[in-house]
């Protein structure tokens, strides 16, 4: 079937040099690039969220990090700034 489309410079310069490369018609690269895409878009790749595991930091008693100024004034004396 024939239509028209519109397509950027950049990816028709793509397009034909990737025919080129390859030795193959303009037209069948145009067509396997369209495939794969629509393919992609059709049916989108579902990545697995990423997950940390939490580790005990094993602080000693009386320090906590809810205040991190006064972790730091223990742990390396008031001249750590």
């Amino acid at each position: 079937m024939r239509t028209t489309l519109v397509i950027d410079d950049d990816v028709l310069d793509k397009a034909r040099s990737i025919a080129e490369r390859l030795h193959a018609p303009f037209r069948q690269v145009v067509n396997e690039a369209l495939r794969a895409g629509l393919l992609s878009v059709e049916k989108p790749t579902i990545t697995q969220p990423y997950r940390t595991k939490p580790y005990p930091l094993g602080l000693r008693a009386g320090r906590s990090l809810d205040n991190i100024q006064e972790l730091l004034a223990q742990i390396e004396g008031e001249d750590h700034r």
